[in-house]
């Protein structure tokens, strides 16, 4: 049975470790980054995300699971987020531990806040952050530090109310959104809305869950400049990651002509 105490008793046993989504800039063709995707290895399997990630959320465990990934990644990626000062990794974070400073401090532990302007941090749009959480987002901007707005919908007015209050860097387009770019329907109504938003602003928009090449060059032609999913690659340990990085090409025929 998975509850909180046997995630904490999981953290104490290092059972959790790490797995990195790429990032594809589709105006250039090539990898620009990743996502780091917490993971959970228990002597009788790996266990799905989504049966741990709700139950910690607005516990004390969402900071220390969070504590945990900002170790990883230092540890993991940091001597070649140095050596690459253009690429990125993204790291989600919970609304409700912005703005109380032990992630500052575990940045700086951990030697991530060096390298501030490579890291971006994600937060759901299910989740809006409080006054605290807002001000550290707005304040970040002028250290460096990108924020991005995980899983957006565009449905009702939470993403409207979010970005109003806080300096994004980057919006990501939830999956259910991609999934609607088929042959049959090319060019959902939503899509005019983003292509529209990116002439109005200098905001990135990235792609969650692509799948086909249809939606790789729908997404492309609509102006979307970065794209994450299976196409490309699946999650992927950290060496497979590093390869993937110094090797990926967007495929001729999606590939950019410049």
């Amino acid at each position: 049975m998975i509850n909180l105490d046997t995630i904490r008793n999981g953290i104490s046993q290092g059972e959790f470790f790490l797995e990195y989504l790429p990032t594809i800039s589709l105006t250039r063709g090539r990898s620009i980054g990743g996502e780091a995707l917490i993971r959970w290895r228990r002597p009788t399997g790996i266990v799905p995300p989504g049966e741990f990630i709700p139950l910690v959320e607005n516990t004390p465990l969402s900071g220390l699971l969070t504590y945990l990934v900002m170790d990883t990644v230092a540890a993991e990626l940091g001597d070649w987020l140095r050596a690459n000062r253009d690429a990125q990794v993204c790291i989600n974070v919970p609304p409700e531990i912005l703005g109380r400073g032990g992630m500052e401090y575990a940045a700086t532990k951990s030697g991530l806040m060096e390298l501030a302007s490579q890291v971006v941090l994600e937060i759901t749009e299910r989740g809006i952050p409080d006054p605290l959480g807002v001000e550290a987002i707005n304040q970040g901007e002028g250290l460096g530090v990108k924020v991005a707005l995980d899983d957006v919908t565009l449905v009702g007015g939470a993403n409207l109310a979010v970005l109003a209050r806080c300096n994004f860097h980057a919006i990501k387009l939830d999956k259910s959104l991609i999934d609607e770019i088929r042959p049959q329907r090319p060019v959902p109504e939503w899509l005019r809305s983003v292509t529209a938003l990116l002439q109005s602003s200098r905001l990135r928009v990235i792609a969650e869950g692509v799948e086909t090449e249809h939606q790789v060059a729908t997404l492309r032609a609509a102006g979307i400049q970065e794209a994450q999913g299976f196409y490309f690659s699946r999650p992927i340990p950290v060496a497979a990651f590093l390869a993937f990085h110094r090797d990926y090409i967007l495929p001729a025929r999606t590939n950019p002509s410049t």
